[in-house]
């Protein structure tokens, strides 16, 4: 049998770990599919190659394994632009397939035909056009850079030629990039001498921190040594949020960096463990003092320039923390992180009228612990992300560097993909799902019954928010009314029916928890549309 350019393609992924595929094809990726198939890699048709980024991100961090996507040329690779974005700043290693005409044919044929790889660059860690006798080489390139070090997505133009055409070459199988170890000892002794004296030493850990695994290790040095931890979002349940120690995510909430932030400014050692800034606010900019010590544990150097440290080891958490081990004195004496921490939980507690926190407190209170959330872009992601303690890593996934909206359910689709016995619970308000509404079809197609909560008030609520704040009049926020001037929005209820799933509309707490109940024994998705008022989240965050 013919071995052909696909094939490799297809041996390639499988070898570093894709089991899936997700897309939309088009006539320049037929044989590419081939390929993926023959290779054993599952491919799951979507409705837009953005949902599928999702879906593949979503699956990935339930299995660890390699997200693929496939779009066909042109069109199909510029839908996949945001999703593309998304991963680099979100730090996914997505490897994303597009089909082309081959170079000669590009010369004289210009329908659907434009440089993918120009298009590419800017949002990619690298751009890959795969060329007869070196497919399995390329490939090779491709996994080992979207792999490594901080892992992201890699391009990866295959022109048709190459294939449908013969391939006699072997799969060629990339190195798995390792630990990237201890520090120089020189750096790591100045960095333990320091810590070694600080009496009010804080801990901020980030994306970096998941991709590594290294809650546990985490966990054990900061409770070794008394030593508080904050998150940024996406490092939600790195310590279960429901833990003394834990004072929750920061990076988004002006209510929340109120408290941490002060409580910063008392420390003398913060110690910044895989944490990305990537995902704070501008009030995140050097936020440190000259007279406090900054030890930084990061895998790459850091280029950003959001904050400078005193002390940056570029190393492995799991390597690198338990030789930062040392003796401790009492640390805190002044009670300040408790004090943050109740001081955070008073902030974002439930409160009696109907709106965005009861809905948020309810689906905590009835789902089982280990419940996977998502969440989209907006007022309630922020909302949800402060009041929503996660016992465990990826227990709640959103877009936090690039902020996209659109993403919550396909998130959700793939995480209920990679783990079929976990609730899943996408948190998305109503703009956001009318952007991305093709995917509940497949939700159906997939036979995903994810739990989908529509946070709906007929307004970008977060946008309209800052134009209040910043003085601005009302403008492209809010969404259509009817002759008497009532908000006329989308029945989001008689959506999901007509997508082949369960829609409900609720507005009150009773009438939610019945749904929230009477959704885990569903064998189809369950939308439940819950109906806040204007101006819900004013003051919440």
């Amino acid at each position: 049998m013919t071995t052909t350019g696909a094939d490799i393609i297809g041996r390639s992924l499988s070898a570093a770990g894709a089991t899936h595929a997700f897309g939309i094809p088009g006539g320049e990726v037929l044989a590419l599919m081939e390929g993926l198939d023959a290779a054993g890699l599952k491919f799951l048709l979507v409705k837009h190659e953005n949902g599928g980024g999702f879906m593949a991100e979503g699956h990935w961090h339930m299995t660890g394994a390699l997200p693929v996507l496939v779009a066909t040329l042109g069109p199909g690779a510029a839908n996949a632009v945001n999703v593309v974005a998304n991963a680099m700043q979100d730090r996914v290693p997505m490897i994303f397939l597009t089909g082309c005409v081959d170079a000669a044919e590009a010369e004289t044929y210009t329908h659907q035909v434009f440089d993918h790889q120009a298009m590419m660059r800017p949002i990619v860690k690298g751009s890959f056009r795969l060329a007869h006798g070196a497919i399995g080489a390329g490939m090779a390139k491709a996994i080992a850079l979207a792999t490594s070090g901080q892992p992201g997505p890699v391009h990866v133009d295959v022109p048709i030629g190459v294939a449908e055409g013969r391939a006699d070459e072997t799969v060629v199988v990339p190195a798995r990039a390792g630990d990237v170890g201890l520090p120089p000892v020189s750096t790591l002794n100045a960095a333990l001498e320091a810590l070694k004296g600080a009496q009010r030493p804080i801990a901020i850990a980030g994306v970096d921190a998941v991709n590594e695994g290294a809650a546990a290790a985490v966990e054990s040095f900061c409770r070794a040594h008394d030593i508080p931890l904050v998150t940024t979002y996406k490092a939600k349940g790195l310590i279960d949020e429901s833990d003394p120690l834990c004072l929750g995510a920061a990076g988004l909430s002006p209510k929340a960096d109120g408290i941490i932030l002060p409580l910063m400014a008392q420390s003398d050692c913060i110690l910044l463990l895989g944490y990305d800034p990537i995902e704070m606010r501008i009030g995140w900019r050097d936020p440190w003092k000259d007279n406090q010590t900054i030890i930084e544990i990061a895998p790459v150097a850091r280029t950003h320039g959001m904050h400078s440290a005193t002390h940056l080891l570029i190393g492995s958490l799991a390597e690198t923390l338990p030789a930062l081990s040392h003796s401790t004195s009492a640390r805190w004496p002044s009670g300040a992180p408790a004090e943050a921490r109740d001081a955070l939980k008073k902030a974002f507690a439930p409160k009696a009228d109907w709106g965005p926190h009861q809905v948020f407190a309810t689906f905590r209170d009835v789902m089982p612990s280990d419940t996977v959330i998502t969440a989209d872009s907006g007022a309630h992601r922020i909302l949800v992300s402060q009041m929503w303690d996660c016992p465990m890593p990826r227990g709640m996934l959103q877009s936090s560097g690039l902020c996209t909206m659109a993403c919550a359910v396909p998130l959700a689709a793939g995480a209920k993909l990679g783990r079929p016995d976990a609730p899943v619970v996408a948190f998305v308000g109503d703009a956001g799902l009318e952007m991305g509404a093709g995917e509940l079809a497949s939700l159906t197609a997939h036979g995903l019954p994810i739990v989908i909560c529509v946070l709906v008030d007929d307004s970008l609520s977060l946008i309209e928010l800052k134009q209040r704040g910043t003085g601005r009049a009302n403008l492209g926020v809010d969404f259509g009314t009817d002759a008497r001037g009532a908000p006329q929005g989308t029945d989001f209820a008689a959506l999901a029916r007509a997508f082949g799933g369960y829609g409900a509309t609720v507005q009150d707490q009773q009438s939610l928890r019945d749904e929230i109940a009477a959704s885990m024994s569903r064998d189809c998705f369950t939308l439940i549309a819950a109906r806040i008022p204007r101006r819900a989240y004013d003051g919440a965050f």
